[in-house]
């Protein structure tokens, strides 16, 4: 008789597994790579102007999108780096991205707003490669 819990031995054989069959499926960053930019059109139809011409662009919305997922303590790290890939499909600069992040730390605190900074610098940096 064995002193292993049934349930984690059935996890481990099923991760095990499951490893064996593709090994990237344990890569949380991996995910992201589902989930492509969409074109600056797609984006102004969906979130911009395209539904009230008169309303917020789809950089502005993104922009407080990015504001909002910062104050929250940056803890969402796959969403801010799709925000990020997001804002730069539709033209942000990265003086703009990082002045947005630098504003949230007097509301979210230092930590979520260092931690926001790191996130958006992988994107940008591997956009410059």
């Amino acid at each position: 008789m064995t002193d292993q819990n049934p349930f984690d031995a059935m996890m481990k054989m099923g991760q095990d597994w499951a490893k064996a069959m593709n090994a990237d499926a344990f890569n949380p960053n991996a995910f992201e790579t589902l989930w492509p930019t969409m074109p600056k059109e797609t984006m102004e139809m969906f979130f911009g102007k395209g539904i009230n011409p008169d309303g917020l662009d789809a950089k502005t919305r993104l922009m407080l999108t990015l504001a909002g997922l910062t104050v929250l303590g940056a803890q969402a790290d796959a969403q801010i780096r799709l925000t990020v890939r997001h804002l730069v499909e539709v033209g942000a600069t990265k003086q703009e991205i990082a002045e947005v992040i630098a504003q949230m730390g007097v509301f979210g605190g230092v930590p979520a707003m260092t931690k926001a900074m790191e996130l958006a610098n992988e994107v940008l940096e591997k956009d410059e490669t």
